[in-house]
């Protein structure tokens, strides 16, 4: 009742009644008023009405206006902390000098008022969003907070009024509520409703979410409201379950609590199957896919009550997520007691909409609701992951769920206080387990059938799409905090349940091998496994090592390898691992072995930890090298393309493995534990695993022919290249072994520098950082820096010709090739085999440069680091005997020439040898042999040290061999000898002895031995009778092979001799080595070079270590003579010979081809140029003795046949129309206008030449006759047609041919042969017409050139006559038709504005204005071409591709067609005093142009066409000397107007007492005198320019001021006559200083003249004072114009500047900051791609369909009206520039770099960029010579679409 009487009244007294009310002692009656009133107001059931939401704000304001109200609150604002938040694509900064925490960020404001110079800071768009961290000295260093923010303001702002809240207290609970219950009423479950539209709801709460998002902005005093309302219990119970009567309250509260049901993370029905199943299979989880095998480990999880059925996931050691998790109640259904948990419940629920997210992160910035918010979160996380795997949209999910994770984990304090008091921990791992248990699978790995281990099946979404990255990244988080971590170490249990994650990743994704046909379906899931296995594995353990690197963390490490250990045991035991691998089977994914092995690693480097505390005994350490050695093998075979049936994504697995992100964390642990391995294995046994594991054992025979049973024969060669590498990596590779952390660092760069230049930000790509972020190495850091600059010098970014952009390059310093270039480090870490090539030809490249080595060089041999002493059983490895056999047989092999031997071979055992010589066993007495010889089976060697045995010669060799092996004919050769009787019987008693002597080797018998012994020690017996004892019959090959026979070879060599008899082979000289000159190497001298110096220097090295060796070498150097040339017995051997040769036949055979074809190019190329402009050619002919009616000769570039240009048959050459606004944008003054970057800088367009002129003509139009202004004044400033050519020529029907073969051409082209876009057949310059070339002579020479000596008079006669001549139309011919088909096109080039000017479009007058303004487009475009004046001369490039000539001859045709009605002539108006014909206008008709306001130039090339060609140069020179006068008295005219009235007078009194002085008409005292009297009759002309034109001139002018000005008035003029005569006369341009530009141009010219003065040029033919007088007259007369005007056409100024783009600021960031949030001035919206012109300064939204006409965007728009179809743009949010010319585009690049030289696109390193200067000249220089076509290649359609 009462509320309905209150809600009639308005609002605001109301509030201010109950405010009073409530204020008081009682207020009983205003808290019954004010809950009616809200029960009303706020009922849910109305859904959401906007009248609730004025009533909430009235009411909180309590009688006052809402923003006073907002104000009041926000001056009690106490916040220390800025706490924005932002939405994805917000831009904002870190800087890593100030944060303490990785993911610390910072707003830009923020960020612009702290201090960050010389900090490493960048710019990035938020992916998920986040807030700003400034004020927060948990996260960033105080001093990076900005000047707000340092400020502790929160002490003094005095306390808030209580009453001032009151309202909000009382009134918020119910707004809250209301939202809740709306948000209850609206959901459903996702099975329940087909169409289940959430976003509808969210949509309709959208402005009560906003109005809370407002007043948690309102500051801190609010906000401490709002946290006490949502974490108040009371209020909660009260309010939540509604009142009794209301039906709909009780109705959503029981919708409510069914969505809590479900909030376990097993659901209540799930429980109870769980506890009571007898049966295993009944439970949920992993249990029903591992069936029965489960049953085992009921027995004692039955004990316990079951909470969730998931026991015996995997078959770990009872690891079941109930007995192991402290706090049953993660698994539990939620209970809520406050409205903060509910309204995050119902967040949840609702999949993170974005306003609820911000709602709750605004509120961070109050400490309270922080540590309750946090808790909530983590009370809710399993609930929330539960979410995000039944979510479709779990891209946007897992991106919000992480901005508000990482807001509240990344700060330390707060998770300690979550870990200790919520389990956080706990909750977190087993949320992991929960999440990947829902996508295990039975592993194949092994023993496919009884295989108990379960792995994650990488095809599933939850990999695929990484939904589990949130969680991942979240638990990394809070693993970088060292209380956390502790924590996690310290907790077995943990532990435990960690490894058990871990393990379901190891030997996922399995390759199996194809065999016989290719696999159909090539699977991608090793994206989703090898992501998996660095997120979810690598990376929580790079966290944890972090906090491993002190001697007081050593029990972390040992109990973390000790559970390794154990879980590596158990998946032994799971997958029926015995001892051999399974056969082609591949996993890259070992993760337990890596954990193992880095922890391993950090113990012995970082926490002084004995290496062998840690170890297991030999069994266990055998079975746990198989896997990282089976993945090294698998590697090799890869390459050998054996698994080439697998498709591509095996070759994908293989490059991902060893990628720069991967393999810090995949092959260096896989290499370091398969170190650690062989360092305490049996040597012998290590290495003849490594040869069986890649199947070579069969070729290290000694026999020239042997059966692999494993191989093919071409796999062969790549196999042992590989086992021979790697056991070269194995024994070389120092990064866990002993390496510091800098000299990694140092190798890491010094191979990737090796492989290529690089940039900076790829080199901090390529170096494998430790991925977790607060550890050593991070990019960036200092030693980053400081190490580069150590190994490598900075190339600065420079243009190539092709105008390719260079970016800022980084390339080994001399002395890194000289000393550090590592080829087994480069080996080690290329994704591309063919960078290892590329390293070994720069490194080539610089040998020869520096002149160390001129051939082929071999990979270098470098010295390694000490290994740490833990390891140094690594040795032996290259003091086995096993390996020494192999060695031996292998040189052997090589000098023998067996087949399937390489250099690279022979490399890798050269390698070796070395490092045997260099790392000897320190407890052997080398010097001598030792005297009792080992008890050895093989008695190959006496002993294991690689010295001794290099020297001992090894006589017999015991060989199995095919029966058909060249060694068996061998022998029955002998036989047969032997039947003959015996010369000595000794012979035959040897042979006898050599039987029992002669040695054999299987590496296989050998291992097995090994092995037993081995297991025996370990006394294994009851394993040992389990053991398949290996019979060989695996090694024999399918089919039936020729049986095998046993052949005894003889063989006496020694290692030594055979690598002396390989030195001569290589060297192809016998007798090549000397102990003396081998004395003489020096190691370090030798160590570049190819194999004979490696073999020089091995030998050295041995002779200088073992005095046996050197009294060998002595020995061997001495007998050694010609070596017997290996029998070419066998039939295969023959073969190869002959290959090889037929080889090198085929290369020289090549070698010549390319010569000839060479010199042939040569030859074309040099007569191509010559044709390249006709002009030139006949300027020559001109000095030769010719006939002169030689007529010009082209060569057409696709007949190829060589011509004149005929009527029927007219020749072309290749031109580019295209539409030119650059003369347009010319302005006067030389510096290029600012690009604006605040709100009060602006550019006015007003004094460009475009606009000017365009002035200049509408006012003659509004004054004079329209046909006679449209001869007085040149168009074509903006949209003039500009034609350029490359110089080719072509007959027009060869190239309609050649447009027609275009069309039908499939392919995709760059351009639109529609539109008669071609490239030139010659040299693919880019083309849309042809412009015929006119027959007969090349240039008017000869007769037409002779001067003569009639007087000026005949000549102004002879032009008269000439000009009268009517126009002969020329006879239709093919040439005719051309001509004016190329009139078309350049009609169409441009649009239809630039044309018509005229008050009657498409009249003769206008076609007229437009064709004469096309020639002067042309000559005004090469003058600035030239630099804007002819001082530098003809010697220009443009001249010899100048289309000038022949475009003048086709304008000439054309316009002949017009004649101008001599009535009208200008000529006559020019050379003869007429009598005053004013009285023959009619009143209504407007006068015509005065000749001093006409435009001189476009005088003259109206005269010039319009006169028959050719012309006589005296006539040409007639003309000019006729316009000279005309524009020198312009210039007297516009110089008077500028002098004061004082000065005026004066001179006209110094010209009047001149004037009667002889030659009074050159001198310019005298004229200009004639000038002011005469334009002072005419009223005003002088008297309109008050003041303001005297602030031009307060200097006062003097005699050589004057004169220079009227020189420089006129130059304009002279330079493009001389430039006009150069093209149609051929005369030269010779250079000259600036400052003789004028004389210079007017001798050219003919007009005598002084040097000194400009009037001397003079020439008239009637009396000069005449004839200006009446140009005067006409000035005069022209009474009714308002002087202003006739003022300002007066003074025109000819001369501009040349022209440039805008100026740029240096640093991009004051564009970026000032235009991308700048919103667009034709729809006021703020563009998605904001783009800004170069050109003139305009801000358009690129590709924005908010500014689109005519389905065109603005672009495109702006660049048809600023360039006619020429734009420059550059684009803010990606930092380059692209350029749009006509219907194409393409991308420029970047004129802004980084510090390091680089572009960087779409800002995504977001580092400082400053402008480099030459890029932007040269984009300029591009623009202003119309070149972007040329020089771009890279051009696509637009389809008006930008």
């Amino acid at each position: 009742m009462m509320a309905a009487s209150l809600l009639r009244r308005d609002k605001k007294s109301t509030a201010a009644h109950l405010k009073a009310d409530l204020k008081r002692s009682d207020n009983s009656s205003g808290l019954r008023q004010l809950q009616e009133l809200l029960d009303s107001v706020l009922n849910a059931e109305r859904g959401s009405d906007p009248e609730a939401l004025e009533w909430c704000k009235w009411l909180l304001a309590g009688g006052d206006g809402f923003d006073d109200f907002c104000r009041t609150v926000r001056s009690y604002d106490n916040a220390t902390l800025c706490g924005l938040v932002w939405t994805a694509n917000f831009v904002a900064y870190r800087c890593r000098t100030c944060g303490i925490s990785p993911c610390m960020s910072l707003c830009a404001e923020c960020f612009n008022n702290g201090d960050h110079t010389g900090h490493d800071f960048n710019m990035f768009r938020s992916q998920a969003g986040g807030a700003c961290d400034c004020g927060d000295g948990n996260v960033m260093r105080e001093s990076g907070f900005c000047s707000r923010h340092r400020l502790k303001t929160g002490e003094n702002v005095p306390s808030v009024p209580r009453d001032l809240l009151l309202m909000s207290e009382m009134v918020l609970p119910r707004f809250i509520i209301t939202i809740i219950q709306y948000l209850r009423d609206g959901y459903t479950e996702p099975e329940s409703a087909a169409d289940r539209d959430l976003q509808k709801v969210l949509q309709q709460l959208e402005p009560h979410i906003s109005f809370l998002e407002e007043l948690t902005k309102m500051g801190g005093a609010m906000r401490t409201v709002l946290t006490k309302i949502l974490t108040n219990q009371q209020t909660f119970k009260e309010l939540s379950m509604g009142q009794e009567e209301n039906v709909y309250a009780k109705r959503n509260y029981e919708k409510y609590l069914s969505a809590l049901k479900s909030s376990g993370l097993v659901s209540v029905e799930e429980k109870g199957a769980g506890a009571g199943a007898a049966d295993a299979s009944a439970g949920a989880g992993a249990l029903s896919l591992l069936g029965a095998t489960a049953a085992a480990s009921l027995e004692d999880s039955s004990k316990e009550e079951d909470q969730d059925g998931l026991q015996g996931v995997g078959q770990r050691k009872r690891v079941k997520l109930s007995s192991s998790t402290k706090d049953p109640s993660i698994m539990d259904t939620l209970k809520h007691k406050c409205f903060l948990e509910e309204l995050l419940f119902w967040t949840i629920k609702y999949e993170f909409p974005q306003k609820m997210v911000t709602f709750l992160l605004n509120m961070l910035p109050d400490q309270d609701y922080k540590i309750t918010f946090t808790k909530t979160f983590v009370q809710h996380y399993a609930f929330i992951m539960k979410t995000l795997m039944k979510s479709h949209e779990s891209d946007t999910m897992s991106n919000r769920i992480v901005h508000i994770s990482v807001q509240l984990f990344s700060n330390e304090e707060l998770a300690r206080h979550v870990t200790e008091e919520c389990q956080l921990l706990d909750i977190m791992v087993t949320v992991l387990l929960y999440m990947m248990e829902s996508c295990l699978i039975k592993s194949e790995l092994q023993d496919e059938e009884n295989n108990r281990h379960v792995v994650v099946n990488c095809g599933e979404a939850l990999l695929k799409n990484n939904t589990y990255w949130p969680l991942v990244s979240d638990f990394i988080n809070i693993l970088s905090h060292q209380s956390v971590a502790k924590r996690f170490l310290e907790d077995h249990s943990l532990l435990l349940l960690w490894m058990s994650f871990v393990s379901f990743f190891q030997g996922m994704n399995l390759n199996k091998r194809e065999l016989n046909e290719h696999v159909e379906f090539e699977s991608q899931t090793y994206y989703a496994a090898f992501a998996a296995e660095l997120e979810a594995c690598a990376q929580p353990m790079w966290g944890l090592l972090t906090h491993c690197k002190v001697k007081e963390t050593q029990e972390y490490t040992k109990t973390v390898v000790r559970y390794c250990l154990e879980t590596l045991q158990m998946w032994f035991d799971a997958i029926g691992f015995v001892d051999e691998p399974a056969l082609n089977q591949l996993t890259f994914h070992l993760p337990l072995h890596r954990y193992y092995a880095m922890f391993l690693s950090k113990g012995v480097k970082c926490q002084g930890l004995d290496l062998d505390s840690l170890l297991p005994d030999q069994e266990m350490l055998m079975k746990i090298m198989v896997h990282p050695l089976q993945i090294q093998a698998s590697l090799s075979e890869i390459h050998s393309n054996m698994w080439v049936r697998n498709g591509l994504q095996i070759k994908g697995q293989a490059m991902t493995y060893v990628q720069s992100h991967f393999c810090n964390s995949m092959i260096d642990p896989d290499i370091y534990l398969l170190q650690v391995c062989a360092s305490r294995l049996d040597p012998d046994y290590f290495i003849s695993s490594v040869f069986e594991r890649f199947k070579v054992v069969d070729l290290l025979t000694m026999a020239s022919q042997h059966q692999n049973a494993v191989l093919d024969s071409e796999q062969e060669r790549p196999m042992l290249e590989g086992a021979l590498t790697f056991l070269v990596i194995l024994c070389s590779l120092r990064i866990h072994l002993g390496m510091s952390d800098d000299e990694i660092l140092r190798a890491e760069m010094v191979s990737q520098l090796c492989m290529n230049d690089r940039t900076h930000s790829s080199l901090l790509d390529l170096i494998p950082e430790n991925p977790n972020p607060k550890s050593g190495v991070v990019p960036g850091s200092c030693s980053f820096e400081e190490m580069l600059s150590a190994v490598a010098d900075f190339k600065a970014p420079v243009f190539e010709p092709g105008g390719s952009m260079q970016q800022g390059m980084y390339t080994p310093k001399a002395e890194v090739w000289e000393k550090e270039f590592d080829p087994i480090m480069v080996i080690l870490r290329t994704v591309y085999r063919r960078d290892v090539q590329s390293a070994m030809d720069r490194y080539a490249a610089f040998l020869k440069q520096s002149g160390v080595h001129t051939g082929n060089p071999w990979p270098p041999y470098k010295e390694r680091t000490p290994l740490h002493p833990c390891y140094k059983g690594l040795v032996r490895l290259l003091h086995c005997k096993t390996l020494h056999i192999v060695i031996f047989t292998l040189l052997y092999k090589i000098w023998m020439d067996h087949q399937n031997m390489s250099e690279h071979v022979l490399c890798m055992v050269l390698y070796l040898i070395e490092l045997g010589l260099d790392n000897q066993i320190q407890d052997d007495k080398v010097e001598e042999e030792p005297s009792i010889e080992e008890h050895c089976h093989d008695s190959w060697f006496p002993g294991t040290s690689l010295l001794s045995n290099l020297h001992h010669v090894i006589n017999f060799v015991r060989v199995r061999v095919p029966e058909t092996a060249p060694e068996v004919e061998r022998k029955r050769e002998r036989e047969r000898e032997r039947e003959t009787p015996p010369s000595t019987s000794s012979e035959s008693s040897t042979f006898g002895q050599n039987l029992r002597e002669a040695q054999v080797f299987s590496l296989v018998a050998e291992r097995r031995r090994k092995f037993q012994e081995i297991i025996n020690r370990s006394n294994h017996e009851a394993s040992q009778a389990v053991r398949p004892k290996s019979s060989s019959s695996r090694w024999l090959p399918p089919g039936s092979p020729p049986q095998l026979v046993t052949e005894i070879l003889e063989i006496r060599e020694s290692m030594l001799s055979l690598l002396v008899k390989l030195h001569q082979k290589l060297s192809a000289k016998q007798n090549s080595l000397s102990l003396s000159s081998l004395a003489e190497v020096d190691p370090a001298h030798h160590s570049h070079g190819d194999g004979l110096t490696a073999i020089e220097r091995i030998l050295a090295k041995a002779a200088a270590r073992s005095r046996h060796s050197k009294r060998c070498l002595q020995e061997i150097c001495g007998k050694v003579c010609p070596p017997i040339p290996p029998k070419k017995n066998s039939p295969g051997d023959k073969k190869s010979m002959d290959k090889e040769e037929r080889r090198q036949r085929a290369r020289e055979r090549q070698q010549k081809l390319l010569a000839e074809f060479a010199s042939r190019q040569k030859s074309f190329m040099e007569t191509a140029m010559d044709v390249e402009s006709p002009e030139t050619d006949a300027v020559m002919d001109m000095g030769s003795a010719e006939p002169l009616d030689s007529e010009v000769l082209y060569d057409c570039v696709i007949c190829g046949q060589s011509g004149p240009s005929t009527e029927d048959r007219p020749t072309g050459l290749v031109v580019l129309l295209q539409a030119s606004s650059v003369l347009g944008h010319r302005c006067r003054s030389d510096t290029p206008k600012r690009l604006p970057t605040t709100d009060e800088e602006h550019i006015y367009p007003e004094d460009t030449c475009g606009a000017t002129h365009d002035v200049r003509l509408s006012l003659m139009q509004r004054y004079f006759k329209d046909s006679s202004c449209l001869q007085s004044v040149s168009i074509g400033w903006d949209g003039g047609v500009y034609v350029q050519t490359c110089g080719h020529t072509l007959h027009i029907d060869c190239h309609k041919s050649y447009m027609e073969s275009l069309r039908n051409d499939q392919v995709l082209q760059g351009f639109s042969v529609d539109k008669g876009e071609f490239t030139c057949p010659l040299c693919r310059q880019f083309a849309n017409s042809v412009l015929p070339c006119r027959p007969g002579r090349g240039m008017e020479t000869g007769a037409w050139h002779t001067p003569s000596n009639k007087s000026m008079s005949t000549l102004v006669k002879e032009v008269e006559d000439l000009q009268e001549q009517l126009g002969i139309f020329p006879a239709e011919s093919n040439l005719s038709k051309e001509m004016e088909s190329v009139i078309k096109d350049i009609k169409n080039t441009t649009q239809k504005k630039y044309m018509d000017y005229g008050k009657n479009p498409g009249s003769p007058d206008n076609d007229f204005l437009f064709m004469y303004s096309v020639a002067r487009t042309n000559l005004e475009l090469e003058l600035v071409h030239r630099g804007g004046n002819l001082c530098s001369g003809g010697a220009s490039a443009a001249a010899k591709r100048s289309c000038l000539n022949q475009l003048f001859h086709v304008l000439a045709m054309h316009m002949r067609l017009y004649s101008i009605d001599s009535a009208y002539n200008p000529w006559t108006r020019l050379t003869q005093s007429t009598h005053s014909r004013d009285t023959e206008y009619c009143d209504d008709e407007r006068p015509e142009v005065p000749m001093l306001f006409r435009d001189v130039p476009s005088l003259l090339i109206i005269f010039i066409l319009t006169m028959p060609q050719p012309l006589r140069k005296e006539h040409f020179t007639c003309v000019v000397k006729v316009l000279y006068s005309l524009q020198y008295t312009q210039a007297l005219a516009a110089l008077s107007i500028r002098f004061s009235r004082e000065e005026r007078l004066a001179w006209s009194n110094t010209g009047a007492a001149k004037k009667n002085t002889p030659n009074s008409d050159k001198s310019w005292e005298s004229l200009l005198g004639h000038v002011i009297s005469e334009l002072t009759k005419a009223k005003d002309v002088y008297d309109t320019n008050s003041e303001e034109t005297f602030a031009l001139s307060s200097s006062v002018w003097s005699p050589q001021s004057i004169k220079f000005s009227l020189q420089q008035f006129c130059l304009p003029f002279l330079r493009l006559s001389c430039l006009l005569q150069h093209h149609l006369y051929g005369d030269s341009l010779p250079g000259c200083l600036v400052d003789e530009e004028f004389s210079l141009l007017a001798g050219g010219l003919g007009l005598a003249g002084s040097v000194q003065s400009s009037a001397a040029c003079l020439e008239w033919n009637i009396n000069a004072f005449d004839l200006i007088s009446q140009w005067c007259s006409e000035v005069i007369a022209l009474s009714d114009t308002p002087t202003q005007q006739s003022a300002s056409l007066l003074v025109q100024d000819p001369q501009w500047a040349a022209p440039r783009l805008l100026h740029l600021p240096d640093n991009y960031n004051t564009i970026f900051q000032y235009y991308h949030r700048k919103s667009c001035t034709s729809c006021g919206k703020t563009p998605k791609d904001p783009a800004l012109c170069l050109v003139c300064g305009a801000f358009v939204c690129l590709k924005g369909h908010c500014c689109k006409q005519q389905g065109v965007c603005e672009c495109v728009l702006h660049s048809q009206h600023c360039g006619a179809a020429t734009g420059i743009f550059l684009l803010i949010n990606a930092s380059v520039i692209i350029i749009i010319r006509g219907h194409r585009f393409c991308l420029w690049g970047s004129v802004y770099l980084d510090a390091h030289g680089e572009e960087d696109r779409d800002l995504r390193r977001g580092k400082p960029l400053y402008l480099c200067e030459e890029r932007y000249r040269v984009l300029e220089q591009q623009w202003v010579s119309h070149t972007f076509d040329h020089i771009n290649k890279r051009w696509g359609p637009h389809y008006n679409g930008l």
